[in-house]
């Protein structure tokens, strides 16, 4: 990603105070990151911060602990509380899926008590509470130990206001048709399915879905809202937020800190001559795709004619055998030799993104993903298959028209002849995708260097915490 016009330390020079914020991050790869992210520039700018984490995500903090002088980020590790659909030592919802959302959110409101404790024991206490939107109850919480809560939202805004429409109207639930809100930006519709999962797993009357349900409600209480957005990408949708501090897109700092691994991708990629001709293929950290998904799409890759990068999560034999998780087509790899890699495992993603080379994106439509794709400038061909990615891709598709719908559904496979044509269209050097992708990418960049929205915002956010202490 490229940093050039990024302010000097967004955040930096707004006092040295003592002021101390509670973290709390939901242990789910996509939430911690950019929370964490946050937690960066808060620490720059002289806040004392503690990361409430249990043992098995700690390792997550490393690379952000390292990167502060020791004390300046503490650590407040509680025991993951038991439940009975959460399996012995696991922590984090990548080894759950989103079945897992509620089990953990009603699991982790057991910590109340020993927070209480830690906050009443405590030389110097917090003075606020930065916890993620999938923790509203913490709003309670904040509440007994009368301190502000301000609601950290790693999604869009968008998605946000989606959601919270979708709470206070569980009866959509029943919906045969298209849900419609019409009192969003743009009167948006989506099919009953592809409302956010979190939602339709609602259930009502069922103690567990009440606490998840009461929970998002309380958002709309805290005392204010800090979103991974900006605001040239969703300024209509930051309206209805209690004080919204819009500082995305965050993480841009990592595209220097990734390299180190995955340096023969980069090799790759420094070879391919013509600039944005690469279209970077993958679909987050969790997602396997079934046999007849993996030869579709790569059947398609291979006609389409357009240089690639694909990043592969091979499945278990068990997975295969029991759930229909593919591998790649035998031959596939030699047939595209040179104008396509195929990665196995892990992949550098915004360093990959941000390459010069690559100009396309074919994702599931993750926030994240969305996001580092903006700030990268790459024009993206959605495939959203679950949770939040179906508000997401209408966003990018519709409203920004910064890419294309190729597939929709966790369970859909993509003609490969469509797949083919949309993305040799797309990724000709003028596609419309990839303009606006560029005009984007000013945007963003924009919005976080000095000066810039997102910059103001994160300043006027440090001002705000730093007069708690007053």
């Amino acid at each position: 990603m490229s940093g050039e016009g990024e302010g000097e330390g967004r955040g930096r020079g707004k006092g040295k105070g003592k002021v101390h914020i509670l973290m709390f991050p939901y242990p789910a790869q996509g939430h911690i990151l950019a929370l964490l992210d946050l937690t960066h520039h808060l620490a720059l700018a002289g806040l004392t911060i503690t990361i409430l984490i249990t043992p098995k995500n700690l390792p997550i903090l490393n690379p952000l602990l390292s990167s502060h002088p020791p004390n300046t980020i503490q650590t407040l590790l509680l025991p993951f509380p038991p439940h009975p659909n959460i399996p012995a030592h696991v922590e984090n919802l990548r080894h759950l899926s989103n079945a897992g959302n509620y089990p953990v959110i009603n699991a982790l409101s057991k910590l109340q008590p020993q927070i209480i404790h830690w906050f009443s024991t405590h030389p110097n206490p917090p003075l606020a509470l930065i916890s993620d939107f999938f923790l509203g109850w913490t709003h309670h919480l904040a509440a007994h130990l009368a301190i502000p809560r301000i609601a950290f939202y790693g999604v869009s805004a968008f998605l946000a206001n989606v959601l919270h429409h979708c709470w206070r109207n569980p009866d959509l639930l029943n919906a045969t048709s298209l849900v419609h809100f019409p009192h969003l930006p743009g009167t948006p519709s989506f099919e009953r399915d592809h409302l956010p999962s979190v939602f339709l797993r609602y259930r009502e009357s069922d103690p567990e879905s009440d606490l998840v349900r009461e929970s998002f409600l309380s958002n709309h209480a805290a005392w204010g809202s800090v979103l991974n957005t900006f605001r040239a990408f969703e300024g209509p949708h930051l309206g209805r937020f209690p004080r919204a501090f819009a500082v995305g897109p965050l993480g841009s700092e990592r595209a220097e800190a990734q390299p180190e691994r995955g340096s023969e991708i980069l090799e790759w990629l420094d070879a391919v001559e013509e600039e944005s001709s690469v279209l970077y293929v993958c679909f987050g950290s969790q997602k396997l795709l079934k046999k007849e998904q993996m030869e579709a799409l790569a059947l398609g890759l291979e006609r389409s004619q357009t240089r690639f990068l694909w990043v592969v999560k091979t499945p278990s034999t068990e997975d295969q055998l029991e759930k229909g998780y593919g591998l790649l087509p035998e031959g596939f790899e030699g047939r595209v030799a040179g104008r396509g890699l195929v990665v196995k495992g892990w992949a550098p993603q915004v360093a990959i993104l941000s390459h010069r080379a690559v100009g396309g994106f074919l994702s599931h439509c993750g926030w994240n993903s969305v996001m580092e794709g903006m700030l990268s400038g790459v024009a993206i061909v959605g495939w959203p298959m679950e949770a939040d990615q179906f508000v997401n891709a209408s966003l990018v598709v519709e409203e920004r028209g910064v890419g294309v719908r190729v597939c929709s559904g966790a369970d859909s496979v993509p003609d490969p002849d469509h797949l083919a044509g949309t993305v040799a269209e797309v990724m000709t050097a003028h596609s419309p995708q990839k303009i606006k992708a560029n005009l984007m990418r000013e945007e963003a960049i924009r919005a976080v260097s000095q000066g810039g929205d997102s910059s103001l915002d994160l300043d006027h956010l440090v001002k705000a915490l730093l007069q708690l202490a007053r």
